[in-house]
């Protein structure tokens, strides 16, 4: 089986609010995610998937999910593209 480490960002006002996650189902967890069924600090947001990266398996991801969510500079990084990407200033 599958397992996802991704980083959810969410558009508070001119911000980047992101959040670092790990799962073996992406597309269930991002419902949950924008329906606030999920972790507390997601709650109330609309988020979107800019980075994710599959493992094979669960020790692996929460590894890897741990070193992103420490690591401010690579998640920085990640959000810089996307804002290139899609123009937000």
């Amino acid at each position: 089986m599958k397992h996802f480490v991704y980083l959810l960002i969410s558009i508070n006002g001119k911000r980047l609010i992101s959040y670092v996650g790990y799962t073996n189902n992406i597309k269930k967890r991002l419902k949950l995610h924008n329906s606030s069924k999920s972790a507390k600090f997601t709650r109330g947001r609309k988020w979107k998937i800019i980075y994710k990266k599959s493992y094979n398996n669960k020790s692996e991801a929460m590894k890897n999910k741990y070193l992103l969510k420490k690591n401010k500079r690579k998640r920085f990084k990640i959000k810089l593209k996307y804002q290139k990407k899609n123009k937000i200033s």
